[in-house]
């Protein structure tokens, strides 16, 4: 029985002795979940994004509002890639049937918040036309185009 009582404090007291040193010396790396920005377009339309990670439901919020129009996405209509230049987070603008449809892609940079909860952010989005036509020798050469737009905003780490 004085065998386990020793092996207890042993046990206990490497513990106690190890927290302080991890605590004083671990480097808090936090990653954003909560995204504003804010830029012009080529039209010089104000646009404007909020994109979450999450949310009370637990799933992906993407917000895109330019002019009058306000689009909400939400789920799997949020398509995002992991690169080597940060996070693609896609939807898709426009639709049409025969012609194509519009891509808005956020470029999502790496960022640390260590013991901040917010960071300023300064970014790219790109839409993309998508072109097509059920004509099948319409479909030659070039069949998207890019436009860019300077996005600057917050990220944010928020609880939901």
């Amino acid at each position: 029985m004085q065998t386990r009582n020793l092996i207890t404090s042993l046990t206990l007291g490497i513990t106690l002795a190890a927290i302080p040193v991890l605590q004083s010396h671990a480097q808090v790396a936090r990653t954003p979940n909560l995204y504003n920005f804010t830029g012009y377009n080529s039209n010089g339309n104000k646009v404007s994004i909020n994109y979450s990670t999450s949310s009370i439901t637990g799933k992906p919020f993407f917000n895109y509002q330019e002019q009058k129009q306000t689009l909400n996405f939400g789920g799997d209509e949020i398509r995002t890639v992991d690169t080597e230049i940060g996070t693609l987070v896609t939807v898709t603008i426009k639709k049409t049937v025969d012609t194509g449809n519009t891509t808005f892609t956020l470029l999502i940079p790496r960022i640390n918040l260590g013991n901040n909860n917010e960071a300023k952010v300064e970014t790219k989005g790109i839409t993309t036309k998508n072109r097509f036509s059920v004509i099948p020798q319409f479909n030659q050469g070039q069949q998207q185009n890019y436009t860019t737009i300077l996005l600057k905003g917050t990220a944010q780490a928020v609880a939901f």
